[in-house]
């Protein structure tokens, strides 16, 4: 009795589909971009909402190339840092050393908003460019709605 009541309650959960989550990024500094090609198409594929509540910086800058931008929103707490790409600082001893490539495979997966925004602030530099809350952010992604 018990086992066929345990079967009954997994094929309701089963039946049920696939559960949608949100991914609230609220101080992601960035890392390795194949990591998050692969986070962000993982994401993508599951048709997830993403949502920015705060800092997302360096890579987790991709998420605007590659999940859809309907399915991204901003809160005003939300900020985004650009800046080229460079090695692993593990086998650079420590400096950082950009890489060209790289940053052209970063800048790739920017929207026009996005390269119209760091084209109008310079380009791309080692050094961390950001953007707040306000008019800048909301061409680039739109505002959360109020119930988030």
């Amino acid at each position: 009795m018990r086992a066929l009541l345990l079967s009954l309650i997994a094929m309701l959960l089963l039946a049920a589909g696939p559960a949608r989550a949100d991914l609230r990024i609220t101080r992601d500094h960035g890392g390795y971009v194949e990591e998050y090609k692969a986070k962000y198409e993982r994401i993508r594929k599951r048709g997830e909402r993403v949502i920015i509540d705060g800092i997302c910086n360096s890579a987790c800058t991709m998420v605007f190339g590659i999940v859809p931008l309907s399915k991204i929103c901003v809160t005003p707490r939300a900020s985004l840092g650009f800046h080229q790409a460079y090695y692993d600082k593990a086998y650079t001893f420590g400096i950082k050393v950009t890489t060209a490539a790289g940053t052209s495979d970063l800048m790739t997966y920017y929207t026009p908003a996005i390269k119209s925004w760091i084209a109008r602030h310079g380009g791309l530099t080692p050094e961390m460019k950001k953007v707040k809350n306000g008019p800048d952010l909301w061409r680039i992604a739109d505002p959360c709605p109020e119930d988030f």
